[in-house]
């Protein structure tokens, strides 16, 4: 299936477009209706993460209060929003604090970061920039919003402690079949390897940015190849400057074609480059993502040489 544009594909197969702008239904943190109401139709906010502009980036919806909502309710509500992932908020016992589940259309997933950053700006243009803890399956997330020069709202999230791992080279012959890639499309000095930062993502950097615009994918075998080795998405990289890459996200275990920015592989990303000796930290590193969709999105990756966790940031713009 081509990917030149992000597609959400139902159990029953059909797509639809991903970047539906359905109008946002503001709420408060906290703020609940009586029970059957919330249960019913909760307030659903619909954000672009990693974008200054509603068009661009990767939206995402966010439920401010999913308090009484069932996982059920909430996966339906997921695949009735049709983004990559829906984040559900339930405010936690301290101040700042909250539980966060995310869904995308088919399944839910450890941690997303796209979802962590809208669900974060959601929260501070309600209550102001602040810090926040988000308690997600993967772990605790901190993250901070701050307003920028520019008037926007900007939110930075601490991954989990990460990891990175070998990949036999029986996936990756697998892999590249799928994509239907071969192995010289490969770069030799980034070498396939598996990274985690609160989800699995199997990074495959290409030799040409030609290489990377071409996405054409065994969508269902690629999703069964994923599922096996309880993968999130690809990581598909293009190395333009020692600290500028050029990235897509195939995501079609969540009935997803391509997701258009992808904070949770960002930061599996900047864990892997670290363990590679790519980069030499401190430093940032810049993604660009979304390009190819026509949802230009940018990610900033921070590393540290004193913590071993890594710092995504990016803006996020409410979709009216």
């Amino acid at each position: 299936m081509t990917s030149g544009a992000a597609v959400t594909r139902g159990a029953d197969g059909n797509g639809g477009a991903d970047g539906n702008t359905g109008s946002a239904e503001h709420v408060r943190p906290g703020m609940t209706d009586d029970a059957s109401a919330a249960a019913a139709t909760p307030g659903i906010l619909r954000y672009a993460a990693f974008a200054t502009r509603p068009e661009g980036g990767n939206p995402a919806g966010v439920v401010l209060d999913a308090t009484g909502l069932t996982e059920q309710r909430m996966l339906a509500i997921a695949a009735e929003v049709g983004y990559s992932e829906t984040a559900f908020l339930t405010a936690g016992p301290a101040e700042g604090a909250y539980r966060v589940r995310y869904f995308s259309p088919l399944t839910e997933v450890p941690f997303c970061g796209h979802a962590t950053v809208a669900s974060a700006v959601a929260l501070a243009e309600h209550t102001g920039p602040g810090r926040y803890v988000f308690a997600t399956a993967a772990g605790d997330v901190p993250v901070e919003v701050e307003r920028g020069t520019d008037g926007l709202l900007r939110a930075t999230l601490t991954s989990v402690e990460p990891k990175v791992e070998e990949v036999p080279a029986a996936d990756v012959e697998e892999a590249l079949a799928l994509l239907g890639w071969s192995a010289a499309d490969l770069d030799p000095t980034l070498p396939p390897r598996i990274a985690y930062a609160g989800a699995r993502h199997l990074v495959l950097a290409a030799g040409t940015r030609g290489r990377l615009a071409r996405l054409d994918y065994d969508f269902d075998g690629l999703a069964d190849f994923m599922r096996a080795r309880d993968l999130v998405t690809l990581q598909l990289v293009w190395r333009e400057a020692t600290e500028v890459f050029h990235v897509r996200d195939p995501f079609p275990v969540g009935g997803v074609v391509e997701d258009p920015a992808t904070g949770a592989a960002a930061a599996a990303f900047g864990a892997y480059l670290r363990e590679l000796g790519a980069v030499a930290a401190p430093t940032v590193l810049t993604l660009h993502q979304g390009e190819d969709l026509g949802r230009p999105g940018v990610l900033s990756v921070e590393l540290r040489a004193e913590d071993a966790r890594v710092r995504v940031s990016g803006t996020a713009v409410a979709i009216r």
